[in-house]
């Protein structure tokens, strides 16, 4: 049975494809047949493309898994057969990485950790995107293998350093896609190509296999056409992998329950744009009409504008130059513009370069105290754009203006998501960009998830209007955790189910206790809450949710249960024991008994007898 490829591939949609009848490699080769057609609108997107038969050979092998499993082969493989593209500055095994230089050009023996992990996930890599030449560039215009344009208007620019990654998905060639984002190059690109630009923290997502720009500051981005695409990849990439020295184990906080306090920029740039200055004022509307959204305060923007100027105009230049080593020196095949950007290190000192680590010390407090004010900081995603001539005219000077939103994020070690919020009276995208404070990913996520239905209407370069995304889960953990069984208030869709979600815990599992328990009605509890103990005599099943906290915030957790109710130890059905609800006997005297539902809910769904 044939199916057509989505219009707008979302990973959702794709699996929904294969389940109407299409096969992967019915999709491979109609998304190969595209990419390698090409036309004048996308012809620049791609730099290689891998191997038509080692693509149908993995499609085959997908395609048999889904034929043998079907939906249970999703547990262990949710990205099944979806295809992505990644940034040619990201290793791909059995492909050669560039860096937008063929001269610089060289065969990775294994896969970058992003990759591997994406593949171990089911997913199918269709080849490496154009990008502005050692990632260094907003505009996607400093690349050998042409320039990428913008898929609304041909005469304007993608933006870049991720350009290819993002147009790619823009046009549906692709589901998703990785850059790599130093200054701005997973956002701007997204602003511009109505995408969701995901910029974890620092070390939330392995570079290993990631050739660098500044490895201090870099970090793989994610596009994606949703919110919840763009999750989906995070956390199939995201954890800790010794092989990158800086990789490391980001503790998340969990999503606001209380109105979300926005900080905006005490001046709003917009480099003498109306349209995107009028944009960015119907962004804003729509955004305090929204469920969720609190107070609106002006914070000094000037430690972030200084911070940015660090990146270009301070000593982490050099972090370019080293990543180049002796081929700098040789300069074979480098654009003039990059390399007059690159050369700019030769000026700054090892003085130089920790007098600017001083500063930025200073300047990351004074935003942390910024922070202490507001949840997240919402920024235009780009204050303007450009033609392709005008940006050819004035390469460097228009680059850095559209970095004036992004540029300091990765030096203040902060994590942003761009999200499309409507279109200019041009016709061109706007997005907006939340910026939140190292570890704010799941945060910043679920705002921006609760935003995307007011802002975002189409997805990508498509007319498909988004369609509604649900909760967003926790990412993974390797930090240490506490299993928790909840019986009560605290079940997915109850009253307290918040003092868990916003504890970072994970839902890992419906079942029952053991068969040895009861289950009471309180009289007078507020919200409505049950008491389970375990039974002298007979008892029976009763249903519960086991959930995974990090154990760094179970001490608060019990803390705020009240009398008559506890933590203790619990049976479960298959004889495991964990954390859970427990109630002192003394509160059970003249309570109702529903041991026969067998759960709050059910006893809820039947309609209470005991007041509350």
């Amino acid at each position: 049975m044939m199916v057509s490829f989505p219009v707008a591939p979302t990973i959702r949609e794709t699996l929904n494809a294969y389940r109407a009848g299409l096969r992967p490699t019915e999709l491979v080769r109609f998304v190969l047949e595209r990419a390698r057609r090409g036309d004048d609108s996308d012809s620049a997107v791609w730099i290689c493309l891998e191997d038509e038969s080692r693509l149908m050979a993995r499609a085959k092998k997908l395609e048999a898994i889904w034929n043998e499993q079907g939906e249970g082969a999703l547990t262990q493989m949710p990205l099944l057969a979806v295809p992505f593209a990644v940034k040619d500055n990201i290793d791909a095994a059995g492909l050669p990485t560039t860096v937008g230089c063929p001269a610089f050009s060289f065969n990775p023996n294994e896969s970058a950790t992003v990759v591997s992990r994406l593949e171990a996930a089911g997913a199918i890599l269709i080849g490496k995107t154009n990008m502005d030449q050692f990632a260094t560039g907003l505009v996607g215009t400093r690349s050998p293998y042409g320039v990428v344009r913008n898929p609304f208007n041909r005469d304007y620019i993608s933006a870049g350093s991720s350009s290819g990654s993002a147009v790619a998905v823009a046009r549906g060639l692709v589901s998703f896609s990785l850059g790599t984002d130093t200054a701005g190059s997973g956002r701007v690109p997204a602003g511009l190509c109505n995408l969701v630009g995901l910029k974890p923290t620092r070390g939330l997502v392995s570079n290993h296999g990631v050739f660098p720009a500044c490895r201090t500051l870099d970090c793989v981005s994610i596009f994606a056409l949703d919110v919840g695409d763009g999750w989906t990849v995070l956390k199939t990439i995201a954890g800790e992998d010794w092989q990158d020295s800086f990789s490391a184990t980001v503790r998340q906080v969990g999503p606001l329950t209380t109105p979300a306090r926005i900080g905006l920029p005490d001046s709003v740039e917009f480099f003498g744009d109306q349209l995107a200055a009028d944009a960015f004022d119907r962004a804003m509307a729509k955004i305090e009409s929204c469920e969720g959204i609190g107070q609106r305060m002006s914070v000094d923007f000037q430690p972030f504008k200084e911070a940015a100027q660090l990146l270009y105009k301070g000593a982490w230049i050099a972090e370019r130059r080293a990543a180049l080593g002796e081929f700098f020196s040789r300069g074979e095949g480098m654009d003039p513009t990059v390399r007059q950007v690159i050369a700019e290190a030769e000026r700054y000192s090892a003085i130089d370069v920790f007098n600017g680590i001083y500063r930025l010390a200073d300047l990351r407090r004074l935003v942390e105290a910024t922070f202490r004010e507001i949840d997240v900081l919402l920024l235009p995603t780009a204050p303007t754009t450009y033609r392709i001539d005008e940006v050819q005219q004035a390469p460097i000077a228009l680059n850095s203006n559209l970095g004036y939103y992004t540029n300091f994020v990765n030096l203040l070690d902060l994590c942003a998501l761009a999200l499309p919020a409507g279109f200019r009276n041009d016709g061109l995208p706007f997005g907006v960009t939340l910026v939140a404070p190292a570890g704010h990913d799941h945060r910043l996520a679920e705002l921006a998830r609760t935003l995307e239905p007011a802002l975002h209407r189409r997805l990508g370069a498509t007319d498909v209007a988004p369609a509604e995304s649900p909760a967003l889960d926790p990412l993974p953990t390797t930090e240490a955790t506490t299993r928790l069984a909840v019986v009560g208030a605290h079940l997915s869709g109850q009253p307290l189910n918040w003092q868990l979600i916003t504890r970072s815990a994970r839902l890992v599992a419906t079942t029952t206790t053991a068969a040895e328990y009861k289950l009471y009605a309180l009289p007078g509890t507020k919200p409505p809450k049950p008491g389970l103990v375990r039974a002298i005599k007979k008892g029976a099943r009763i249903e519960v949710e086991v959930w995974e906290m990090p154990t760094r915030y179970f001490g608060s957790f019990v803390a705020g249960i009240p009398s008559p109710l506890g933590i203790g130890t619990l049976r479960l059905a298959d004889d495991e024991e964990v954390k859970g609800f427990i109630c002192e006997p003394w509160a059970i005297a003249g309570a109702e008994d529903i041991t026969t539902h067998g759960g709050w809910r059910t006893y809820l769904a039947a309609g209470p007898t005991v007041k509350q």
